[in-house]
């Protein structure tokens, strides 16, 4: 069975007024707009709210020689509500900056975030995070790096950034995931992935 490509194209929507509602760190637009329909014939003008966030970049970190996996954790204003509380376990991730790459973002976040100089990055998904109601696109790696001594506090302190490196056993990792703080999308993802490839990447990479 093959995915099936969309019946449609961005010129099967139209857009008839597009502003600004509000301007800060983000934004959020207000949309009027039509579009085709899969029976035919052309929607209704709705009314939709986008947040505006920009794309990202995000890297989960696997050593693959020592069967090792590091997630960083830190504090997330939106997830107050967490029964686990607001410090997530996290995958390495950062905004896009300019005509800076998702590659050059991920090997730089690396840096800040975790003290890690030097990795080979693999693409896993470039993937919309909420698209019914936000416009951020995260572009998701493994970085494959050395983390038999990786540790401690990082972050930039001009961005009121305090985070913590943990550098785990991946079977611990694998057993516990889903009922923890790695409570996040990219985070889940990037796991699962690499819990379906962590096998080849034992046997083809190893790190001197």
């Amino acid at each position: 069975m093959t995915i099936p490509p969309s019946q449609f194209s961005p010129e099967d929507v139209q857009v008839l007024e597009q502003k600004t509602v509000f301007q800060g760190f983000f934004s959020m637009l207000k949309l009027r707009v039509k579009h085709r329909l899969f029976n035919g014939g052309w929607s209704e003008v709705i009314s939709r709210e986008v947040f505006q966030r920009g794309s990202a970049a995000a890297a989960v970190l696997y050593d693959p020689k020592n069967d090792l996996i590091g997630l960083v954790d830190q504090f997330r204003i939106g997830a107050l509500a967490s029964r686990h509380g607001p410090w997530c376990l996290e995958v390495v991730a950062g905004m896009i900056e300019g005509s800076e790459t998702p590659e050059q973002l991920v090997l730089r976040e690396l840096e800040e975030e975790a003290g890690i100089g030097r990795a080979e990055l693999i693409h896993i998904s470039t993937y919309f995070s909420t698209p019914g109601g936000c416009s951020e696109q995260i572009h998701l790696y493994c970085a494959l790096c050395d983390l038999k001594s990786a540790a401690g506090v990082f972050g930039l302190e001009a961005e009121g950034e305090d985070i913590r490196l943990h550098v785990l056993n991946a079977e611990d990792v694998f057993l516990h995931v889903l009922d923890s703080r790695a409570n996040n999308a990219a985070t889940i993802i990037g796991l699962q992935w690499l819990q379906m490839q962590r096998p080849l990447l034992r046997r083809d990479h190893s790190l001197e």
